[in-house]
């Protein structure tokens, strides 16, 4: 059997997950693995048979996506040809995270395909989501259109959705609390976190910047570009992370037992329904609207946090129930499913 994994690259949440997804799906047959994207930190250790240029949101310095870098990032014509190109009915299962180009071949080529992420959750409007009027909602329901959805969130709110994925380097990771306090906002300039953060002397902050291409100290803030091992270390011996509203990152702390806040994107839809959900569960949420974030930091930092998260480890058998359900493979008689 052949499959075909096409994963988002926007992000380092996605290529984290497909971390733990593809072995998995190579003990079912030969996997061909497709990223597109420009904006992920985290690489795979298998090779990639087409790295697309995609569509990617830039993030910007301030909070939100770069609207402009966005725009010139763009090429229409580019991805158009990708689309035409890809030999879709040469496989046999076609498993999407996220990632545009192929889900509009498959859509373009009349071939079936099923997402395997967790943007597939917000198919169910049992999903929490703030009521506002978004230009991000069209984005999110049109941006990668498959026919099948399985979704993961920070609860089972449907019958297709399941709980993270929480990588095998996280679940081994020895947990303890040394006292300092994990950052990672992709979105905001290290220099303004800075400058936040030595108002608050006591605490030891760790931030990991995708801004930064060097190592830092200053005062009781240490800056350091993205670095998968090095964040997880962070991560695993803090006592709390302060991370915007993606999903696998939130999601590895509350698994931890860390204490979490997030500051969701503005402009990005996804995020502000991941923040809204959090927000459910009584975890503390600054909003693009908020000016002054200090006295939201000093609250978070100066009093304890209780959360009871369940992420059973289930991968495996998803991904087998998947195949079962929606591979066809080639029979002398046709195609049959599994």
């Amino acid at each position: 059997m052949k499959i075909l994994y096409a994963i988002q690259g926007t992000g380092n949440g996605h290529i984290s997950r497909a971390r733990e997804i593809i072995p998995l799906l190579q003990k079912y047959g030969e996997l061909d693995i497709l990223v597109s994207g420009t904006q992920a930190d985290v690489k795979l250790s298998q090779p990639v048979k087409y790295q697309l240029h995609g569509f990617s949101f830039i993030f910007g310095k301030k909070g939100g996506v770069d609207h402009y870098k966005t725009w010139l990032n763009m090429n229409l014509f580019r991805f158009r040809k990708d689309m035409k190109q890809l030999p879709l009915k040469e496989y046999d299962l076609i498993v999407n995270d996220f990632e545009p180009v192929s889900a509009w071949a498959c859509k373009l080529q009349g071939i079936e395909c099923v997402s395997l992420s967790h943007q597939a959750a917000f198919k169910s409007k049992k999903v929490p989501r703030p009521r506002t009027l978004d230009w991000g909602k069209l984005i999110l329901s049109r941006y990668a259109p498959t026919k099948y959805h399985i979704g993961f969130h920070f609860d089972r709110y449907d019958t297709f959705i399941h709980t993270p994925v929480i990588r095998a380097e996280i679940r081994n990771l020895k947990s303890e609390n040394l006292g300092h306090y994990t950052v990672y906002l992709p979105a905001i300039d290290d220099k303004r976190l800075v400058k936040l953060f030595t108002q608050i002397p006591n605490i030891t902050w760790q931030v990991f910047s995708k801004h930064s291409k060097v190592a830092y100290q200053q005062g009781n803030v240490f800056v350091e570009p993205v670095n998968n091992e090095k964040f997880n270390k962070s991560l695993a011996t803090c006592e709390g992370l302060f991370t915007g509203g993606g999903f696998e990152g939130p999601a590895e702390a509350l698994y931890l037992k860390k204490k979490l806040l997030v500051a969701p994107m503005r402009f990005q839809f996804e995020q502000q329904c991941n923040a809204y959900a959090l927000k459910q569960f009584g975890l503390p949420v600054i909003w693009g609207s908020t000016r002054n974030w200090l006295p939201i930091v000093k609250n978070w930092v100066e009093n304890p946090q209780k959360h009871e998260f369940d992420f059973p480890d289930e991968t495996a058998q998803i991904i087998d129930d998947m195949v079962r359900k929606y591979a066809r493979v080639k029979s002398k008689s046709g195609v049959q499913s599994l």
